[in-house]
């Protein structure tokens, strides 16, 4: 079992940067693969970044790709998501969730979900 506990949400402007945390707590979180998904208002749930248990592979959503970064420091039991040049329609709350399996971009392949944490993107 893990625990998930996201922090790092907020309102911006449109350009800014955030870095969202996931914090884990439970089994240590090098034995799980780890992914950020999205949901915005009305809309269903999606991928935005995976990442393996060593780190040493990731995965980005396309419509993300080269202003997101995630990351991870097991040390700490702890993932990131570095999200630059920040868009509206970047605006959801934002939840990371762990898997047993390896990286996965499928949102029915992850077993434990935190809360989300808000972003608010203004333009």
């Amino acid at each position: 079992q893990v625990l998930l506990v996201e922090s790092g949400g907020g309102l911006v402007q449109a350009g800014d940067s955030l870095r969202l945390s996931c914090a884990t707590s439970g089994r240590t979180s090098g034995t799980y693969a780890m992914g950020w998904f999205r949901q915005a208002p009305g809309k269903d749930r999606t991928f935005v970044a995976g990442i393996s248990r060593s780190g040493g592979i990731t995965s980005y959503a396309d419509s993300v790709e080269g202003r997101f970064t995630i990351s991870r420091d097991n040390a700490k039991n702890t993932v990131y998501l570095q999200i630059d040049s920040l868009k509206p329609e970047d605006t959801a709350v934002y939840y990371c969730a762990a898997t047993s399996w390896g990286m996965a971009t499928i949102r029915s392949i992850y077993s434990y979900w935190g809360q989300g944490t808000q972003v608010t993107v203004s333009s």
